[in-house]
Formats: structure tokens, C-alpha cells, sequence
């Protein structure tokens, strides 16, 4: 099957998905739910249309343009293992989505956090084409892969480097994201910065724990801003968390702002617990730069008001990204493709260390 094979079956796809009833889709989400609260119908269905959004047939020509693709005749699959986080629904997708274009096989260590969202898409997938379905399998172990591709926490990614540094990877590790105010927020970036912060009640990379500010007015005007997602509170476990930093911060009468479902706490971090923003003021734009520029390992993404600020994106847009934007900046479809080099030089490698 060439590539272009492949994104015909990957349109079908996307409509089989499109025809699925608000009935059935109810049904997976509430089946979600119970098995994940952090994951309520309203964040599931935002995922699923990221990932419906993902195999819109122009988008993907539009993004695969500019790669080049073996020739079918002499090209022979590998085994990728795929271990895929759960702090977000359906979260292991574009990495999936990536495996099958190139033209490999996708073998799927699933989350306990999210192992039900990826199955029901794959059931819809082994609909419309049998042998793209067949390219994916769900493992409790990933053994003799020939290449890997791990999402985790710091603590899990020296895990995944001790087990599979030896073989072609792509290994993530925590990251987070920022937003820049300059001051001239109106009430409408107000609303779509919140997105960024709330969306998956802040337990995505994408979304923004931390905010640099120029003064501190912008701090009251950003807690007030942020009083139209109050409902955020309405979920125990966002609740939970924030009764529980609020508490440890009065008790260790630490200095933070409050708004009532948000605390605000001046930090040099980067990640934030949960129902917690962090903040840090700036005096100098080029300063600032060299700053992130030094933590940028750890940055996923940027937000500004409309993309003032360079290198950033329009508030509202941290959740939302294109199937051409790669997790941590790294090009998982060009490794991907150029895997037989990749697996080549690990394999020189290991002959020069022995």
C-alpha cells in the first residue's frame, strides 16, 4: 500500500468518525468517564474532534508534502513500540496517526488512564480498511521492538531510556506552557487564554501553568479576567486540588492571589500543580528571550495576545494544534521514515562501544 493508498483509507476514517451518532458517542464517553473522571464528556468530545481535525483529507496532503516516501516494492514495515501517556484523552493518537502513514506497525502499550478512547477508534479504523486495522495491535509488553516511542514523566522517561536507549527512540519527558502578557488583554483574550489554562482542567503539556507579566495591575486584571471559567470548580478533583494547594499555602502563609477556583503564586517553575498558576514578572522583552531560550526543553508552547510576542501563538490555541505540530518539536514522521538509517547507526553504535 503506497501513501497515497493510505490517506484514502485514512479519509474514510475521518467520516466513519464523523457518522458516528451523538447516541454512540454518548456511550463512549460516558464509558470513558467512569473509567477516568478527570476525563468528562465535554473534554472527550474536544479530543475527539482534535483528532477528527487531524485526518481532515487536505490537512494531511497539505502536511505529508513535504516529506518523501520509500518506494513500496522495497519497503519492509517495522515494529514500533508505541507507549502512550493518559493525562489526556486520546492523547497517544498523532503518534499512532504517524506510524500508520509511514507505513509500519503500530504495537500500543496503553495508559490504565486512557485505554478506551484508542481501542474505539481502531475498531472504526478496522472497519473501513482491514489491513490498516491489522497494522495496529494493543500489548501488555513491548519486547523486541524495532524502534520505540515512549511518553512520560522525567521519573519514566530514564525508565524508558535504560530499557530501549539501545534502539531507535523518540523519548518525551514533562513538559509545559506559558502565556506573555504585555497588559492590553481585553476580556475577550481573557476568555481564550482560560483555554489554554483550563482545557483537560490544566493535565495537558499543552496548557499554559505559568504567565509572565510586565507589572503587577496585570496580575488583578488576569485573576478577574479568568472569573468567567469559575465552573471549573464544579468538578470534585479540580475542587479537590484546589482546596488542598489553597490550604498548604495558608498554612505556610506563603504569599498567592486568589479568585475564588484559581491561585495565583510568584515562581521561577515552570509547572504548576493543578488549579495553581504560576507567575513571574519581566522588565526586558530580549532578557525574557534568553530566558526561555534556556528553558525552552521544557516549554511546549507559547501564547500571547494574538502572537505578539515572537515564536508565540494566539491565545486560545495552546489545545489546539495541527497534525504537522510535533510534540516537543521533534519530527516523528521523519524519524519514522528514515527508520532503516536510524536503526543502522544504533547498531554501528554498539559495535564501536563493544
Amino acid at each position: 500500500m503506497n501513501v497515497n493508498q493510505r490517506l484514502i483509507h485514512l479519509s474514510n476514517w475521518q467520516q466513519r468518525i464523523k457518522n458516528t451518532t451523538q447516541e454512540e458517542k454518548n456511550n463512549l464517553f460516558d464509558r470513558i468517564r467512569n473509567q477516568n473522571s478527570w476525563f468528562t464528556p465535554k473534554q472527550s468530545e474536544l479530543a475527539l474532534e482534535g483528532i477528527v481535525n487531524y485526518l481532515a483529507p487536505e490537512k494531511l496532503r497539505q502536511w505529508l508534502g513535504q516529506y518523501e516516501f520509500p518506494d513500496p516494492k522495497s519497503f519492509k514495515p517495522k515494529n514500533i513500540g508505541i507507549i502512550m501517556a493518559g493525562n489526556i484523552p486520546g492523547v497517544g493518537f498523532h503518534d499512532l496517526l504517524c506510524v500508520l502513514i509511514a507505513g509500519h506497525q503500530a504495537k500500543i502499550k496503553l495508559s490504565s488512564s486512557d485505554n478506551i478512547l484508542i481501542p474505539w477508534l481502531v475498531a472504526l479504523l478496522s472497519e473501513v480498511s482491514i489491513e490498516l486495522g491489522q497494522a495496529i495491535s494493543f500489548e501488555e509488553r513491548l519486547n523486541g521492538m524495532d524502534a520505540y516511542i515512549a511518553t512520560g514523566s522525567d521519573n519514566t522517561a530514564r525508565y524508558f531510556d535504560y530499557y530501549f536507549g539501545r534502539y531507535p527512540h523518540i523519548i518525551r519527558k514533562n513538559r509545559t506552557s506559558i502565556a506573555i502578557l504585555d497588559g492590553n488583554e481585553s476580556q475577550e483574550d481573557w476568555n481564550l487564554l482560560s483555554r489554554d489554562i483550563f482545557q483537560y482542567y490544566g493535565l495537558g503539556c499543552r496548557n499554559v501553568s505559568k504567565i509572565y507579566v510586565s507589572n503587577q495591575e496585570t496580575l488583578q486584571a488576569f485573576l478577574k479576567g479568568m472569573d468567567p471559567a469559575h465552573q471549573v470548580i464544579d468538578h470534585h478533583k479540580y475542587l479537590n486540588n484546589y482546596e488542598y494547594n489553597k490550604s498548604k499555602y495558608l498554612v505556610n502563609r506563603s504569599p498567592h492571589f486568589d479568585n475564588g477556583h484559581l491561585l495565583l503564586v510568584e515562581s521561577n517553575e515552570l509547572v504548576s500543580p493543578i488549579s495553581v498558576v504560576y507567575f513571574e514578572l519581566y522588565t526586558d522583552l530580549t532578557r525574557l528571550q534568553k530566558q526561555l531560550k534556556e528553558k525552552e526543553n521544557k516549554i511546549q508552547c507559547v501564547v500571547s495576545r494574538e502572537g505578539w510576542f515572537d515564536g508565540s501563538t494566539p491565545f486560545g490555541s495552546a489545545q489546539c494544534p495541527e497534525v504537522s505540530d510535533y510534540a516537543d518539536k521533534v519530527d516523528t514522521l521523519k524519524f519514522l521514515l528514515n527508520l532503516d538509517q536510524e536503526i543502522l547507526r544504533h547498531a554501528e553504535g554498539h559495535q564501536k562501544q563493544g
